[in-house]
């Protein structure tokens, strides 16, 4: 099982990204998905988890400008990301819970500058 991060990339501030991940592979059940990221110098950090049939939780410093999706028949996971700022600058890291395993993707640069 793979998950595979994009749309990552340079926006000024006030702008938007959505990045997706897409899970391959034998997959049977996935019962949490979530986005992570780490700045340089700081830990990884929840941005938005959600798990199966559960509402979906935000860090306080996303909320109201990020909006975590899924598309099950696609096996894929969205974070739409609006009113972007400098620091939410950070590699993002896509997370999923599949066959009882957890998965990551390989991240997705996000760079938010002038």
């Amino acid at each position: 099982v793979q998950l595979q991060a994009s749309g990552g990339g340079l926006v000024q501030p006030g702008g938007s990204l959505r990045l997706s991940c897409v899970a391959s592979g034998s997959i049977f059940s996935i019962n949490a998905m979530g986005w992570y990221r780490q700045a340089p110098g700081k830990q990884r950090e929840l941005v938005a988890f959600d798990t199966t049939g559960g509402s979906a939780n935000y860090a306080d410093s996303v909320k109201g400008r990020f909006t975590g999706s899924r598309d099950n028949a696609k096996n894929t996971m969205y974070l739409q990301m609006n009113s972007l700022k400098p620091e939410d600058t950070a590699v993002y890291y896509c997370y999923a819970r599949i066959n009882n395993v957890n998965s990551w993707g390989q991240g997705t640069q996000v760079t938010v500058s002038s």
